[in-house]
């Protein structure tokens, strides 16, 4: 589930410092990007280093891995092996499944231990009051008292961001949604969100409209392609007037899509449809 771990890790180096506090009981004042050596290269999630000098590794697993504690001490020696010093280690499990790993290894004369934490047991409501919106996105994985709720309330602050780091978090936050099957919640504050996104453009909204419209091309070419562009003009522009959804109906496949292209840069309803 890499682009979980990607998404997870981008918030965690930007704007989350609430969370980390949670997990580090310190600040990290800085990430240290290592690949450890080895036979079989390690390459750690996050590994940082805290105001006080102290190393902190954070790895984060959306499935369950029988396999995790060794991988684990792996990662702690491997890191000694490099920096001469054990970080302090928390695996945090966001994933939807209940959590089954366990966090040590036990042997004959040697144990080996480190934090596991379901981030559903931490608080969300917190991270949803922190000025951070990367705490903020990462609230919805964690303990709510409601989940739909808290989506509402990251979309209203994303909206108020400025236009790119507003792709960037409802990016994020789309993704993060799919591991508490929150999407369609997320579809439809994106849907009602007072801002104005240029779909084609978009790198994440871009694919998903122009994907829609071959879709819909495919299951009913002009019914399909009508449908979509009448949402987005909606979006654009408010609730349809009759004499515009018949003039809509009346066009081709071809013709609508043309629409598409100009939609965005049509000052009103009536210079589009002209």
């Amino acid at each position: 589930m890499q682009k979980y771990d990607v998404t997870l890790k981008q918030l965690l180096h930007g704007q989350a410092s609430r969370l980390l506090r949670e997990l580090t009981g310190s600040t990290v004042g800085k990430w240290l990007s290592v690949e450890l050596p080895k036979v079989q290269n390690l390459r750690l999630d996050l590994l940082g280093e805290t105001i006080e000098g102290d190393l902190f590794h954070l790895e984060l697993q959306s499935t369950n891995d029988a396999a995790m504690p060794l991988r684990m001490a792996e990662y702690s020696l491997g890191v000694y092996r490099l920096l001469g010093q054990f970080p302090r280690q928390v695996l945090l499990y966001v994933g939807q499944a209940p959590l089954r790993m366990d966090n040590e290894l036990r042997g004959p004369d040697a144990w080996f231990r480190y934090r596991l934490i379901d981030i559903r047991s931490l608080d969300g409501d917190s991270l949803l009051e922190s000025e951070e919106i990367g705490d903020n996105v990462i609230a919805i994985l964690a303990h709510l008292r409601d989940h739909k709720e808290a989506v509402r309330m990251v979309s209203r602050r994303i909206a108020g961001l400025a236009a790119g780091a507003r792709e960037t978090a409802l990016g994020q936050l789309r993704i993060l949604a799919e591991l508490r099957h929150l999407a369609g919640a997320v579809e439809e504050e994106t849907r009602t969100m007072p801002i104005e996104i240029d779909m084609l453009e978009s790198e994440f909204l871009g694919p998903a409209f122009r994907r829609g419209l071959a879709e819909g091309r495919q299951e009913g070419r002009q019914e399909g392609d009508l449908a979509i562009i009448t949402r987005l003009i909606e979006r654009r522009f408010g609730a349809l007037p009759s004499w515009a959804g018949e003039k809509l109906a009346a066009l081709s496949t071809s013709e609508l899509e043309d629409l598409s292209e100009r939609v965005l840069d049509a000052p009103t309803l009536e210079d589009l449809l002209k």
